[in-house]
């Protein structure tokens, strides 16, 4: 399948899932949520999103350094929320990594270099979340609790085989597309995110990031109107925001709004407040974002001269210039 078709693939899924939901559920949840957005939800979402990236700037900062590719903190937070807020408001839910990839690869004098922290950055965050998201749903009740002991043995061996690879020096594997791949993949995980200097800040920061997103989407419940307890609640999040990662999405919507109709209505909470928790949420997260759009604009007034790849990799600055077409992300 080609990159384009791919593309509308993921944009149609989500346009499909929500489609269902309003043709089962009717409008009524979608604008519920739209209306119980309150203040207070919107500040502690941006209070909370502030610690959670910072956390994910950070991550991205180390896995970079390990790779050669060198990204100080004070650049990286302004990237990554301008990130976020593109995430949100633009289909597909990774055109801001996309961008920011490209901006860090050209900065450094290095895309490749660029385009792999990126897409190691979000695995790793991805991989830490699984394995939390195995711990969680192991030990509470949940609509998946029966397959979670099958679930955990496959993850779990998942990651022993990255470790693995993380530890392996494949030299002598050939020198076909396929080789080099496996050696640049093991080289990358070995130094990028395996290193003893890298990997505990890389854990803590997936860490709170985790904790943070689905504090957030409990406070989403609450505003939303559930008064099911946070042991109750808390399986249900874990599974909406492993929904969330899935990029058949429209900005964001779409599979998270499909999997927290399913999961709220299995745990009798009803679909309908499923939808609409996920509703609140998604504005939540949008609203948080906004500073992204800040960085954008304020980027857009004060543009950088191109980069170069004989510059200092520390003087990065992130700015707005737009990504090439047909560039992919992690």
């Amino acid at each position: 399948m080609s990159r384009t078709r791919w593309t509308w693939a993921r944009l149609l899924g989500g346009a499909a899932i929500l489609a269902v939901l309003v043709w089962r559920l009717g409008t009524g949840p979608f604008l519920d949520g739209v209306r119980r957005v309150d203040g207070w939800s919107l500040a502690a979402a941006t209070g909370i999103a502030v610690l959670t990236t910072a956390c994910c700037a950070w991550r991205w900062s180390l896995i970079a350094r390990g790779l050669g590719a060198a990204l100080p903190l004070r650049a990286a937070v302004p990237a990554y929320y301008r990130s976020q807020f593109l995430n949100s408001a633009l289909p597909g839910g990774v055109l801001g990594d996309v961008h920011r990839a490209v901006r860090h690869g050209r900065a450094v004098g290095d895309l490749s270099r660029g385009l792999r922290a990126v897409a190691w950055e979000r695995s790793a965050g991805q991989v830490v979340q699984v394995l939390l998201a195995v711990v969680v749903l192991l030990l509470l009740p949940s609509p998946v609790r029966s397959s979670m002991p099958l679930v955990a043995v496959a993850v779990g061996t998942g990651v022993l085989a990255l470790a693995l690879l993380g530890r392996a020096h494949p030299r002598g594997v050939g020198t076909s597309l396929r080789a080099r791949t496996v050696r640049a993949a093991a080289t990358d995980l070995r130094e990028g995110l395996l290193a003893r200097r890298a990997w505990p800040g890389i854990v803590l920061a997936s860490v709170l990031v985790v904790v943070g997103h689905a504090m957030t989407f409990l406070i989403a419940a609450r505003a939303a109107g559930s008064v099911a307890s946070t042991v109750r609640m808390l399986p249900l999040a874990v599974l909406v925001l492993l929904a969330a990662g899935v990029p058949t999405n429209i900005a964001g919507w779409g599979p998270r709004e499909g999997v927290a109709a399913w999961a709220f209505g299995v745990a009798g909470l009803g679909a309908a407040q499923g939808v609409a928790t996920s509703v609140v949420y998604g504005v939540m997260v949008l609203v948080a974002t906004l500073p992204g759009a800040v960085v954008l604009l304020v980027a857009s007034l004060h543009r950088d001269p191109p980069a170069r790849g004989a510059e200092d990799p520390r003087r990065w600055r992130p700015t707005a210039t737009a990504c090439p077409e047909g560039a992919a992300g992690g």
